[in-house]
């Protein structure tokens, strides 16, 4: 593995911007208590039920609590505007909600209001972003009580606490009456710690700490009184805006461009694991071609042989990164396997190409959308072994259609499941019939994959895990990359502490004194 030119300009460029701003203000001192944090990607709604975004889950957890959350320091689910939970058998949970929380508008949660939510997610015609989810496991929901709901599931789910916490916000009754969806006349009418005081779809978010949020919250009272989200799209932009002031907080920041920026007057640096994973899915059940040499399991283990894992993720990914060898992240419950590894040995990946019939190689597409140099870095590995490789970088929006209609026969990609400590977060989501990112078209697998989402018992759903991720270990149908690592760069005024899990809870943030 070669790195290559990108890097090099990267930092050339990120000196000529020291040199340019080395003498600009250090970042300002907190301006009227106010965070300002730079979104790369545009939201084009604020209403979590309908949207997917990874920025989208960072503003939900201000703005909206569900009945659970993600405790960021066990990363267990645990109640949140639930005061607690019990499960009268496999498939039916009732849920006690807190007393006295109260909407942004001031009215108080009730027991019909969290009916409501889930009814409209239950609702086939109202098209929210994981109603299908929803809907697969999620038979019907009542009132058990004026602040106790009951949730009748159509076949046990340990994952139903997850999806609660993760995917659904919970609504006001009568919210969406005027028969829309994410329409953005409507003010959003949430329950978190901060409220939505103004939005520019593609350009800027408002929000200002919500006074009348609950006291016994576990997120607790936020001690910044205001934020603004800047939509930012171009890196280079985001770090003048950082070193002259404009913004306190920059997200997902390439590790070569940490190491510079933060060395800066003004800059301070934050680093921290993250459960996302990077890999490579194989087109091994032949959907965009059938005749693809994917569908050869020799050449898929050629593959996994020729990428050195361990020499991106050290000089690429760096900091908390590591090499992974299975699809899930080893942080993940049900993350244990025994299966193939598959160390780099481009003299073997040579041979099992000659074995498959490729002694010359072939040609063929590899896409991505994200970390070119990345997937530049993997183009070299492939290549040095023989193998002639398109490299297919494009928009997510193209991606993700491409992907969905399954027409790749490679593609490099990432995957953090909203921070689930579960190894259904990758298996689930990639392998499960039906799924438009399951390119391996083996039944037996998603079977196994199903079995394992739909049983309670703990011990069994290890070992049904540990069958699946042995299954695409010995069959080859993923190149597992690497775990990710976080770093942002920030005013050094601000505290803020980082989450195992790579998803931001900037209700934690705070001002040094």
């Amino acid at each position: 593995m070669t790195i290559g030119c990108p890097a090099r300009v990267r930092t050339f460029l990120i000196g000529m911007l020291a040199a340019v701003l080395w003498s600009a203000p250090a970042a300002a001192a907190p301006r009227d208590d106010t965070l300002v944090v730079a979104f790369s990607t545009a939201l084009t709604t604020v209403d979590r039920l309908y949207s997917i975004q990874r920025e989208g889950l960072i503003l939900s957890r201000l703005t909206d609590d569900g009945l659970f959350f993600v405790n960021p320091d066990t990363l267990e689910f645990e109640p949140l505007a639930a005061e607690s939970y019990r499960w009268l058998d496999d498939t039916h949970l009732n849920v006690t909600l807190r007393d006295g929380v109260r909407f942004h508008d001031g009215s108080v949660l009730t027991a019909d209001d969290v009916v409501y939510t889930f009814r409209w997610m239950l609702n086939e015609d109202t098209d929210t972003s994981r109603g299908a989810v929803i809907r697969g496991w999620l038979d019907s929901v009542e009132k058990s009580g004026p602040l106790s709901v009951r949730f009748n599931l159509k076949m046990p789910y340990p994952m139903a606490l997850r999806d609660m916490a993760i995917s659904i916000p919970l609504r006001k009754q009568g919210t969406y009456e005027d028969g829309t969806g994410r329409g953005q006349s409507r003010p959003l009418n949430g329950i978190g710690p901060y409220r939505v005081t103004a939005f520019s779809a593609g350009r800027r978010i408002e929000l200002e700490r919500f006074e009348d949020y609950y006291a016994g919250s576990p997120k607790g009272r936020p001690a910044i009184g205001k934020m603004v989200f800047r939509v930012i799209p171009d890196e280079g932009t985001q770090q003048a805006e950082l070193l002259s002031g404009g913004i306190d907080l920059m997200m997902n920041v390439p590790p070569d461009v940490a190491d510079n920026v933060s060395a800066l007057p003004g800059v301070a640096r934050l680093e921290g694991n993250d459960i996302r994973i990077g890999y490579l899915t194989l087109d091994a059940g032949g959907y965009s071609d059938p005749d693809s040499p994917m569908t050869h399991l020799k050449v898929r283990q050629a593959i996994n042989h020729a990428i050195d894992r361990e020499a991106i993720t050290r000089y690429l990914m760096r900091g908390s990164a590591r090499a992974i060898s299975y699809a899930c992240h080893p942080r993940q419950f049900g993350c244990q396997a025994d299966g193939p590894r598959y160390p780099h040995d481009p003299e073997k990946a040579k041979r099992l190409l000659a074995e498959a019939g490729y002694p010359n190689g072939f040609s063929f597409k590899l896409w991505a959308y994200r970390e070119k140099i990345i997937a530049e870095a993997i183009v070299n590995d492939l290549e040095a072994v023989g193998l002639d490789v398109d490299l297919r970088f494009v928009k997510l929006n193209v991606f993700s259609k491409v992907r969905n209609d399954h027409g790749m026969e490679a593609f490099f990609a990432s995957y953090g499941g909203g921070g689930t400590p579960d190894a259904s977060a990758s298996t689930g989501v990639h392998f499960t019939a039906g799924s438009s990112r399951n390119y391996s078209g083996d039944a037996s697998l998603a079977r196994t994959v199903l079995a394992a989402e739909r049983t309670i018992d703990k011990a069994e759903r290890r070992r049904l895990y540990r069958r699946a991720l042995n299954r695409i270990a010995e069959q080859a149908y993923w190149v597992p990359l690497f775990s990710y690592s976080q770093n942002f760069l920030l005013n050094p005024a601000l505290s803020l502490p980082v989450a195992d899990d790579g998803v931001p809870r900037l209700w934690q943030a705070a001002w040094r004194q």
